[in-house]
């Protein structure tokens, strides 16, 4: 039996990328109610009319629930009932971050407190706050956000029982062709013909699918202790090595030339999954590693009696010393995409 058999899960920022593919995952299942709670209308909407459209049968097991994570009482109003919780809502965009960053923190540090205390409150048996790469060693306010994102996490974890409450979190990569990715923009600028802008070719990056995003989030809640943060390994390649995968499937009369244009606001030249400090108590689980919250006190002072144990052998994971994908790889993980087969589709046609 499916542990979401006749349960109420709640998806918040659930019109976004993520909160798409898992309905698209369960929707057809025996889960008894899916709940999208974000701030956008006209998002609901559109979603609305689109799983009426392409699941008739089961839409009707979607409810939908205008609200801001940075407004307490419209996340309670949405809670009663609900038995887990999967927390996408987030500012995401590294540039808008930088240029208004008490935003992201009101989003993703202040919104993620509420989510959480509405959810001790109302009971809820499970929440997975979702993380990113950007909050190992975080430089920019997006990533930084998201790092205090797990520190509130994991100390909520600390203070409620994980037979009323479980918290945990998960921290993957770029999302390939999710909202506001690049992949999108460089098949838009080839249909019109125009250059393909990269930042900065040797700049690294995770890359993932949505479905490897959902499989994560999934792992995590049967597998995550309250206070752990799940981080999945990933492969990566160079931003020069995507944007030619990305040309050579869809620009076959090689109109649109490679722009570089230089770093944005904030950017890394790698990215870090897993930092050489978490190394030292993170278990490897085969395609996962499982950070587990440090549970010592704030009584400090035992701590220069007792010596630490042994380090942990494990070393930093990051986009520059993982898996390198060559340009004939990123396009056998591009061909699996959806996203790419429809737009395919649609260049034919």
């Amino acid at each position: 039996m499916s542990l979401f058999t006749g349960k109420t899960l709640l998806i918040t920022g659930g019109t976004g990328s993520f909160g798409n593919a898992v309905l698209n995952r369960f929707l057809k299942t025996d889960i008894k109610e899916i709940r999208v709670f974000s701030r956008d209308e006209k998002k609901q909407d559109d979603m609305r009319h689109e799983f009426q459209a392409k699941m008739p049968e089961a839409a009707n097991k979607i409810k939908f629930f205008i609200g801001d994570v940075r407004d307490y009482n419209s996340l309670k109003g949405a809670m009663y009932g609900v038995d887990y919780i999967f927390h996408a809502a987030a500012l995401k965009q590294v540039p808008s971050c930088e240029f208004f960053p008490l935003e992201a923190v009101k989003t993703n540090v202040i919104g993620t407190d509420n989510v959480l205390s509405a959810a001790i409150e109302a009971g809820v048996e499970k929440v997975i706050c979702l993380s990113t790469d950007k909050a190992a060693y975080p430089v920019n306010a997006m990533g930084t956000s998201k790092a205090m994102m797990e520190k509130v996490a994991v100390a909520k974890a600390r203070t409620v029982s994980p037979e009323k409450t479980s918290i945990c979190c998960t921290r993957y990569g770029n999302v390939m062709c999710s909202r506001g990715s690049v992949i999108p923009l460089w098949i838009e600028q080839i249909k019109k013909g125009e250059p393909i802008t990269i930042t900065e070719p040797n700049m690294t990056r995770f890359i993932m699918s949505l479905e490897e995003a959902v499989e994560l989030v999934l792992f995590a809640f049967e597998n995550a202790t309250s206070g752990d943060i799940m981080v999945q390994k990933a492969p990566a390649c160079t931003i020069e090595v995507l944007a030619k995968a990305v040309k050579e499937l869809f620009d076959k009369e090689n109109k649109s030339q490679i722009k570089i244009i230089g770093i944005r606001h904030g950017e890394k030249m790698y990215e870090t999954l897993l930092t050489n400090e978490e190394c030292a108590n993170a278990i490897d689980m085969g395609d996962f590693y499982r950070v587990p919250a440090d549970k010592r006190d704030l009584n400090y002072d035992k701590y220069f009696k007792d010596g630490d144990k042994d380090r942990n052998p494990l070393t930093e994971f990051n986009s520059n010393n993982t898996d390198l994908l060559d340009v004939e790889a990123v396009k056998e993980k591009l061909l699996e995409l959806s996203y790419i087969q429809d737009e395919l589709k649609s260049l034919e046609a």
